[in-house]
C-alpha cells in the first residue's frame, strides 16, 4: 500500500508528452495506479484531450469530490465496486464498452454533481432585453448568475437535500442534468449550456470505473469517515481546499 496517489487526478490535465517524462520518472506506485487509470485511452484520444484543456479542471475537481464522498460513505464505494467487478469479471481494463452497463456509478457523478457543483454560479450570463422576474426589474444588459448550489440544495426540490444519497436519482422520475429539469443543472441549460456533457461525463465514469475497479481505498490511518475535511476552496472552479490523500489497497486483475 502506498498513499497520496489519488493526486494522479490532476495529471489528467497535463498534456500527453508532460504525462509521458513524468510516468518515467515517477514512482513505481503513481506509475502503477496511472497504468490502470490510463491504458485503456488510446494515445489519439490522449492527444485529442490536450486541445480540451478548458474541461479538465472541473472534471478532475468532480472527481475528487466524489471520491471524497465515497471516503465518507464506504458502504456506497462498496456498492459500487460489486457492480464493476461484477460486470467486468475479471476484465484486465475498464473500457467505454463497459460504461453502459455501470448504472449505480452514473448515480454516484450525478448526486456528487448536485452536492458539489464545481461551478456552483455557472458562467455570467447578460441579460437581452427588460424583464421582471418575481417582482423584480432586471433592465437590459444585467449581468445575471444562476445560484445552482442554494438549488442543488433547495429541499422543495430535493428531500434530505445535504445527505449524500445515489439512489434518489434511481426513480420512476429521472431527473437529469441534460438542461430539461430546471431544479438539476449543473452544466447549465439552454443553447449556451456547457457543450462538452457528454465528453466530460464518459471520461468522468471511465476514470471513476477505473480508479474503484483496480483498486479498495482507504483513508489513512487515524481519519474517521465522518471526520474527513470537506472544506471547499475557489479557484477556477470550486475543489477542495486541502487534498485527498487515500490509501490505495489491493490491487483487482
Amino acid at each position: 500500500t502506498s498513499s497520496g496517489g489519488f493526486m494522479l487526478l490532476h495529471r489528467l490535465a497535463t498534456p500527453w508528452r508532460r504525462r509521458r517524462t513524468w510516468l518515467t520518472c515517477s514512482s513505481g506506485y503513481r506509475k502503477m495506479v496511472a497504468s490502470r487509470c490510463l491504458s485503456p485511452l488510446a494515445t489519439s484520444k490522449l492527444s485529442s484531450w490536450t486541445s480540451s484543456m478548458q474541461g479538465f479542471e472541473t472534471s478532475a475537481n468532480t472527481l475528487e469530490w466524489v471520491m471524497s464522498e465515497l471516503m465518507r460513505n464506504p458502504k456506497v464505494m462498496k456498492k459500487a465496486q460489486a457492480e464493476l467487478r461484477n460486470n467486468l469479471q475479471g476484465k484486465a481494463a475498464v473500457t467505454e464498452d463497459d460504461l453502459a452497463n455501470l448504472k449505480y456509478l452514473k448515480l454516484i457523478i450525478k448526486e456528487t454533481l448536485r452536492l458539489h457543483p464545481v461551478l456552483p454560479l455557472l458562467l455570467p450570463r447578460e441579460c437581452r432585453e427588460a424583464c421582471n422576474v418575481i417582482g423584480y426589474d432586471v433592465p437590459k444588459g444585467t449581468t445575471v448568475f444562476v445560484d445552482v448550489w442554494a438549488i442543488n440544495r433547495d429541499p422543495k426540490y430535493w428531500d434530505m437535500p445535504k445527505m449524500f444519497n445515489p439512489e434518489r436519482f434511481d426513480s420512476s422520475s429521472i431527473i437529469d442534468f441534460k438542461g430539461t429539469d430546471f431544479e438539476f443543472v449543473p452544466f447549465g441549460a439552454g443553447r449556451r449550456m456547457c457543450p462538452g456533457i457528454a465528453f466530460a461525463q464518459s471520461n468522468m465514469e471511465l476514470v471513476l470505473a477505473a480508479l474503484l475497479y483496480h483498486f479498495d481505498w482507504e483513508l489513512p490511518s487515524g481519519i474517521l469517515h465522518k471526520d474527513l475535511d470537506m472544506m471547499e476552496d475557489m479557484c477556477l472552479s470550486v475543489r477542495r481546499k486541502n487534498d485527498l490523500y487515500p490509501t490505495a489497497n489491493n490491487l483487482c486483475t
